[in-house]
Parts: structure tokens; C-alpha cells; sequence
């Protein structure tokens, strides 16, 4: 089965066809809401919210192993994240996808395998190509297939959140390599990898990143979301192509 989990701007899915709810008790705690599983274009697939019903839990407050764990439950093999980032380079304006390649993760505390060497022993996966490039190359196709805007490769740098960044952070994830930046792809990637789970994102470009063009003064969350939403339309069709081409 196909996962979408739904981030900033994408808490539901309007055309999507609700048949049931599946509320998954999981040995690492209560997932962010019950998994929906749902027909579009007469697909099946799972969708969940990863900030809640409600986006209500903030990015670092996430319980990805619970949400990844549940979704494996649930016999998903592939999952496509949807995760609105901000841009670092000066050529990936707001309202453009990035279906990224690769991730450098600044996050920390966050619960982020389940092989902790107590009940698991201890398993040191291959994270080489933290996404599934099969999946990515999908999404890249039925993109440029709609026209949109959409580009495949570059850097996610993973935040902790759930403020903004300063801009001499975002100076340094420059010069480290990131070409985006969002609080949500880590864990939820290497926790995917670890469960054999197929994993790519989709991310929209809500604004650029502090300190850069129209960021140079700050940053308004609320502009954020509003962008975010405002860019869901060109998400959910590549999802919806994607579901009638790719889907199990």
C-alpha cells in the first residue's frame, strides 16, 4: 500500500474517498492521528497527518516511530512525504517543488531508531541515498508532465523547530551543502529505511529561507501557511497522477 503523510498546509485532502480509520496502538506510543485509509482515483492508499488532526504537535514533539511503525502495520510499502521547506539557493523561488536527494540532519532528541540494542539489537543501515530515487524519479516525471515547476535533487537540511532559523544558520547550512530547509523529513526517512519502507518527499517552496531575497528582513510563519496552502493544488496533482500510475 501507498502512504501520504501530510505536513504544513496539507492536513486533509479534499476528492479523497474516506472508507475507514485505523486508530494502531504501537509499542512506541500514540501515532500523530489515526491513519486514514482512503480511494482516490480508485486507488487505495493511507493518509496521516504528521502534526495532528488538527496540526496541533509541533515538528520536534512528532512521534515518528510511531507513525512509521503504524504505517508498517498497516503493510505500507511506500510512503511519499509532503513537507513545505524553505530555499537556500537563490535559483528556488517560493511556489516552485524540490524532490530532494539527499539529507543533512541537524535535529537531536528526537527518538530516531528502533533498534536501541534493548529488545532490538543494534542495526546500522545503509543511508547513503536517504530517498528512494525509483519514487523521486516518478514524481519528477508526472511533475514536468503537469508543467509545474519541480526540480529533482539538492539538499534538505532537517532543523530542529519549531522556531525559524537565524540567518547566520542558514549561511552555515549553505556551506554545508543544503539546498532547502525543513524540521520534518528526520527521523521519518532513516525510520522508513530501517522498516524497509520505499520513502520520497515532496517539497514545496513556501518561502526563502532567513536573511535570503524576500526573507531578508524575517520571516512570517502565518505567510508560511498561507503559501503552503496556497501551493497544494499542484501537490495533490501529482499526487493524484502519481496514485493512478504508481500505486499498489
Amino acid at each position: 500500500m501507498l502512504a501520504l503523510i501530510g505536513g504544513t498546509g496539507l492536513d486533509t485532502i479534499e476528492g479523497l474517498a474516506i472508507e475507514s480509520y485505523e486508530d494502531i496502538v504501537t509499542p512506541y506510543g500514540s501515532m500523530s492521528a489515526p491513519i486514514a485509509i482512503c480511494t482516490l482515483n480508485d486507488k487505495k492508499i493511507a493518509f496521516l497527518p504528521r502534526h495532528g488532526e488538527n496540526h496541533s504537535i509541533p515538528p520536534h514533539l512528532i512521534n515518528y516511530r510511531a507513525n512509521i511503525w503504524g504505517l508498517s502495520h498497516m503493510a505500507v510499502t511506500d510512503i511519499i512525504s509532503i513537507a513545505t521547506v524553505g530555499s537556500i539557493k537563490d535559483d528556488l523561488n517560493p511556489g516552485s517543488i524540490v524532490i530532494p536527494s539527499q539529507i543533512i540532519d541537524y535535529t537531536y532528541g528526537r527518538e530516531h531508531t528502533f533498534f536501541e540494542g534493548k529488545a532490538e539489537p543494534v542495526n546500522h543501515i545503509d543511508f547513503t541515498y536517504p530517498f528512494t530515487l525509483s519514487l523521486a524519479e516518478h514524481l519528477l516525471k508526472i511533475s514536468k508532465g503537469l508543467s509545474l515547476n519541480a526540480s529533482l535533487g539538492g539538499a534538505y537540511a532537517a532543523v530542529q523547530g519549531p522556531r525559524l532559523e537565524t540567518k547566520a544558520e542558514i549561511d552555515r547550512y549553505e556551506r554545508d551543502g543544503a539546498t532547502i530547509v525543513g524540521m520534518t523529513c528526520m527521523p521519518e526517512a532513516s525510520l522508513a529505511r530501517e522498516l524497509e519502507i520505499n520513502y520520497a518527499a515532496i517539497c514545496p517552496v513556501a518561502n526563502q529561507a532567513a536573511g535570503r531575497g524576500s526573507s531578508i528582513d524575517g520571516i512570517s510563519h502565518q505567510d508560511i501557511t498561507q503559501k503552503s496552502k496556497g501551493m497544494m493544488n499542484d501537490v495533490m496533482r501529482i499526487v493524484a497522477s502519481f496514485i493512478s500510475a504508481y500505486a499498489r
